[in-house]
């Protein structure tokens, strides 16, 4: 398997504190802030936000991924991109593209953009030459999606590519695949973080993504950093369903802190979120208290 070298010569990045992703959404059609930031004021603003209460990276994206969600043309991406992520660029902010298109990537790392988040993990023709040609840090995700067409294929298809007793198996396959990839393109390890994926990526159970978050730490076992985001997921609707109705969208923070606390406590090193101040309140208090139980451990988060 295509492991992280455990030499700490060879490609050995050290993270001592967590990093959050402060999501901001450039679309009008996301499952849970569709249209909120459309408006390039409207989206620095909330950006603002995100860095005010704590965000490491602003991760922006021009396009929807829910089931659902229409296409989006490169030079739309683009065009909804450019004037935000300039912006951000100009105030020193760390910025981060989800996308899964060659020219995004091509034309966003040119701009300045130090990270490429691509939920379809890089598979996309071309994706890999761009990934390896602009030299940023790239989050590369597992979907089940990657490998079947989402609104045609088959029951069957989709209950085995997301068997809840076999995905963390069937993701570290798919880590491996990738990374092999990438490295025989020329994209050197210590560029690269891991996304399992959460919720919808993983499927229509909601017991895949209890398993892969229960399965974390056979996951870093592999080697790489993770960034893991179940922000507002639906499997956090299904589990805290009342009367058989899912938790909606907006009451799912709790259940959100929950799944972050618990990825952070095993080692994750990247959180992608929509609610930026709650994690970083209970991560300062996660740190305090760690502190007092190990003085000699990491500092406390910022």
């Amino acid at each position: 398997m295509a492991r992280r070298p455990a030499s700490p010569a060879a490609c050995d990045t050290i993270i001592a504190v967590t990093r959050i992703l402060g999501i901001l959404n450039l679309t009008h059609d996301s499952f849970s802030d569709g249209g909120r930031c459309l408006a390039p004021a409207a989206a620095l603003e909330h950006a603002a936000g995100l860095r005010r209460d704590g965000a490491d990276i602003i991760d922006v994206g021009a396009e929807s991924t829910h089931p659902d969600s229409e296409d989006v043309s490169a030079d739309e991406e683009l065009r909804r991109l450019e004037p935000v992520v300039g912006a951000l660029l100009a105030e020193a902010a760390t910025v981060s593209i989800d996308t899964s298109k060659p020219a995004v990537m091509r034309r966003m790392a040119a701009l300045g953009a130090t990270w490429l988040n691509d939920v379809n993990g890089f598979r996309a023709a071309g994706a890999i030459d761009a990934a390896a040609e602009c030299r940023a840090n790239l989050i590369v995700m597992h979907s089940v999606w990657s490998d079947m067409d989402k609104a045609s294929s088959s029951p069957r298809a989709r209950r085995a590519a997301s068997d809840p007793t076999v995905i963390v198996d069937r993701i570290l396959e798919f880590f491996d695949e990738r990374v092999t990839t990438l490295q025989r393109a020329g994209v050197a390890c210590d560029r690269i973080v891991l996304d399992p994926g959460m919720g919808f990526f993983l499927g229509d159970s909601p017991v895949a993504s209890l398993n892969v978050l229960a399965g974390i730490p056979r996951l870093l076992e592999f080697g790489f950093p993770l960034c893991v985001c179940t922000s507002r997921k639906s499997f956090i609707g299904a589990v805290l369903a009342t009367d058989g109705a899912p938790q909606p969208v907006s009451q799912r923070g709790a259940g959100t802190l929950a799944t972050e606390m618990w990825c952070i406590q095993h080692g994750v090193a990247f959180i992608r979120t929509h609610d930026v101040r709650p994690l970083r309140l209970a991560l300062r208090m996660f740190a305090a208290i760690r502190a007092a139980a190990d003085p000699s451990g990491l500092p406390p988060a910022k």
